[in-house]
């Protein structure tokens, strides 16, 4: 292991402090350590696609839209091979929560959610990704 110092600004520290009780962290190096984590995995994608990833595409739509499951549907099927599998759930009478479940290169798999989250009535989208380790290392 190495020692690290790192000079935080007061609000900063609070913020990190008041997140370290919420997560129940038995010190600061730990959650430095996660959010280390979290950060390096967030920007391994970045500038690379062809970055074989996993991924979970989270979007909340209006199934009463016009047209807008047909066009969702249309979207799935001209990505079929990045699909592992998917989720749906009626939330009310009027609302649709959809999970994709995705595997492929990040670009294609980032190009793919951006379509689905930019049609009109998807109300809200976020996609998470995880580079695939290779099992080389």
């Amino acid at each position: 292991m190495q020692r690290v110092t790192v000079t935080l600004d007061d609000a900063l520290m609070a913020d990190l402090d008041r997140l370290i009780a919420q997560r129940g962290y038995q010190n600061r190096s730990e959650a430095i350590r996660d959010l280390t984590r979290a950060g390096i995995k967030e920007t391994a994608l970045d500038g690379d696609a062809e970055q074989p990833c996993v991924g979970a595409l989270v979007y909340v739509y209006d199934h009463a839209a016009r047209e807008l499951a047909k066009r969702l549907t249309h979207h799935s099927h001209a990505h079929h091979h990045l699909t592992v599998s998917t989720l749906h759930v009626h939330l009310d009478h009027h609302s649709c929560l959809e999970v994709a479940v995705l595997k492929g290169q990040g670009g294609e798999v980032q190009g793919f959610a951006s379509e689905v989250i930019a049609e009109r009535s998807v109300r809200h989208g976020q996609l998470v990704l995880v580079p695939q380790q290779s099992d080389e290392a």
